[in-house]
């Protein structure tokens, strides 16, 4: 938690619900295929407009200060709405620079002047907003009855009330100014510091897949090699997963050192908070409950024999095998159209998916294909996985795919542009407003996602290929609901045990495989290897706890899809209102106009349920 400086991730928000992303390489076939031109923030690294505005926002912060350090609670309402303003428009500023830097550097985590570019950039945002520290904690400390009498004086200061409200609730957990001040100023070299070895270990990793025509001629990536675990051929999955537990062995000692150490470093800040728990701040940041999280993760542990240990369970009939082993949890059907679903296509079956929903969806998300807003092509030392990162409220999203002409391929392109057109939407609340929480970013990608996927389904007439169809989207969904609660799960266990004593990378793996049994099932043996496969797992090291947002927005969009399906007048203004809301209102003002409310306990089965039903029609098929 971060309660005083201005916070901008250099690492934009990923993507890896799936867990097993796609892999690496290109190729004719997919057509060309788009790159991000950056200039629409800044057109180079030593360009005069960013060097001006470091240089201009650094006499800013130092100005603001004097200005109004020691004097907020005596400013009335208008003051302060001025005030919160001019801080708003510092952090555009520092956002783009950040953004800016944070997207080169995961273009390609290779090269060192990116990565220099990047360190330096979090090093001098992090001086050059020392002096703002205070202006948080300042807020924190106005009296109710005086904020409550501001607020009613101020159609201005009303407008960030939202914002105001969610920094209010951090008050018990604020210390004092020295303090905050310094966990600014070593935050550098603090987390940020581990993250960034975690992330450039991990580009550097290459793996030597055994095995004819699976590799053996050159030391492959981590996405590639990943990817081989979807592949056709079950050699070449367990040439893939082999080779993935052996660079991840090779490499434990490392990964259980970070792992450590950010564990620790966040129980060290959490005791001084007064944290009740290691996810606590989580919940904070994303505005929800903690009860709301716990129905949600009871619902999906209880849920598991019937979802994923049944479907795995299925599964291993279908490919004629006793048990499925790790290598085999992805492994496409039989049926799978294998074929490469070209760049051209791709586009044209997102944009088609969600013109059916609303011609506005679609034109949201055709400046992305046409302007230089996509980088899809899968290239040495970039980033694995995928995300949209919405840069600054003035500007626009850029999304990153690692784009191989799967199937999957294309439904990650539709995750990935749901998240652009949420973030285009909410952009015009502005920069503190705008960005909307962890358990609601996720809204628009997975509608959008479900959206592509019913017009793939419906226009395919073969039984097998509907059936491959199917089966696609339910591991996709169980991947995003029961895998990511697993995980989450993961996390908690880790994050209790670790304040007993420093956790050895054996035990990580016997905790890991415990929490991955209870959740896949009997009809999956987790066998020799896959005790190190939690070490690839970038939200652990990024994100701590990040992941029940995944399974949140999965169930928050299953129930959103049904209420569409059943022809709810007015939904697509209904729907598009609640996107643009950004973090202006809570989970229940924005499901309200829905009929739902994801604080009651039977919210969550009615997500689970339509998981349930494509089992049960999959089942129907033999």
């Amino acid at each position: 938690m971060n309660l005083g400086p201005i916070s901008r991730p250099a690492r934009p928000a990923r993507d890896t619900a799936r867990d097993d992303p796609a892999g690496d390489g290109g190729g004719g076939e997919l057509g060309a295929l788009p790159e991000w031109d950056l200039s629409d923030l800044y057109p180079a690294m030593d360009s005069p407009e960013l060097t001006g505005d470091l240089e201009r926002t650094e006499a800013e912060c130092k100005a603001f200060a004097g200005r109004y350090e020691g004097k907020l609670a005596g400013l009335g309402g208008d003051g302060l709405a001025t005030a919160i303003a001019q801080y708003e428009a510092i952090d555009l500023t520092l956002g783009r620079v950040m953004s800016f830097a944070g997207l080169l550097y995961y273009q390609n985590t290779a090269d060192p002047l990116r990565a220099k570019f990047m360190g330096d950039s979090q090093g001098r945002i992090t001086a050059i907003t020392q002096p703002l520290v205070f202006f948080t904690l300042e807020l924190n400390r106005i009296d109710d009855a005086v904020l409550a009498a501001a607020l009613a004086s101020s159609a201005a200061l009303r407008r960030y009330r939202p914002w105001l409200d969610r920094l209010r609730v951090l008050r018990p957990h604020q210390l004092s100014d020295e303090l905050e001040k310094f966990l600014h100023d070593q935050s550098v070299v603090g987390a940020t510091a581990w993250n960034r070895l975690f992330d450039e270990t991990m580009a550097g990793l290459t793996f030597e897949v055994a095995g004819e025509g699976a590799g053996a001629d050159q030391p492959m990536g981590l996405e590639a090699t990943l990817n081989l675990l979807s592949d056709p051929d079950r050699k070449r999955r367990q040439a893939g997963g082999e080779a993935l537990a052996a660079v991840l062995e090779a490499n434990l000692k490392l990964f259980t050192r970070i792992t450590n150490t950010l564990i620790k470093e966040k129980e060290v800040e959490d005791t001084w908070r007064k944290m009740p728990s290691p996810e606590h701040g989580r919940h904070l940041a994303n505005d929800v409950e903690p009860e709301v999280v716990d129905a949600l993760r009871q619902a999906v542990q209880a849920a598991g024999p019937r979802l994923s240990h049944r479907y795995y369970a299925m599964k291993a009939k279908w490919l004629g095998l006793e048990r499925l082993e790790y290598w085999d949890r992805n492994a496409p059907l039989p049926e799978t159209d294998d074929r490469v679903v070209p760049w051209a296509e791709a586009r044209a079956t997102v944009l088609e998916a969600y013109a059916g929903f609303s011609p506005r969806m679609a034109e949201l998300a055709e400046p992305f294909f046409e302007r230089g807003w996509i980088d899809a092509e899968v290239k040495p030392g970039k980033a694995p996985g995928a995300f949209s990162h919405p840069t600054v409220s003035d500007v626009h999203p850029y999304v990153m795919l690692n784009y191989l002409g799967k199937t999957r391929d294309v439904m990650t392109l539709a995750h990935e542009l749901g998240h652009g057109v949420h973030q285009r939407l909410a952009a015009g609340q502005g920069e503190l407003l705008s960005r909307t929480p962890l358990t609601l970013a996720e809204t628009a990608s997975v509608f959008g996602e479900m959206l592509t996927f019913r017009k793939l389904l419906a226009a395919e007439t073969g039984p097998a290929k509907r059936k491959s169809l199917l089966a696609g989207k339910t591991e996709d969904m169980i991947n995003t609901v029961v895998r990511q609660i697993a995980f989450y799960e993961f996390e908690r266990r880790i994050h209790a045990e670790r304040r007993e004593g420093e956790l050895t990378s054996a035990r990580l793996g016997e905790i890991w495989l415990a929490v991955q049994g209870e959740s896949l099932g009997p009809a999956v043996n987790l066998g020799a290897g896959y005790e190190t496969f939690w070490a690839y797992i970038p939200h652990f090291i990024h994100s701590p706890f990040y992941v029940y947002a995944y399974a949140f927005g999965d169930g928050l969009v299953n129930a959103l899809y049904a209420v569409y399906e059943q022809g709810e007048a007015g939904f697509q203004d209904k729907y598009f209102d609640m996107l643009a809301a950004g973090g202006a209102k809570h989970h229940k003002e924005l499901l309200a106009p829905f009929g739902l409310d994801a604080s009651d306990p039977a919210f969550w089965d009615k997500g689970l349920s339509l998981i349930e039903g494509f089992i049960d029609e999959l089942e129907a098929m033999g």
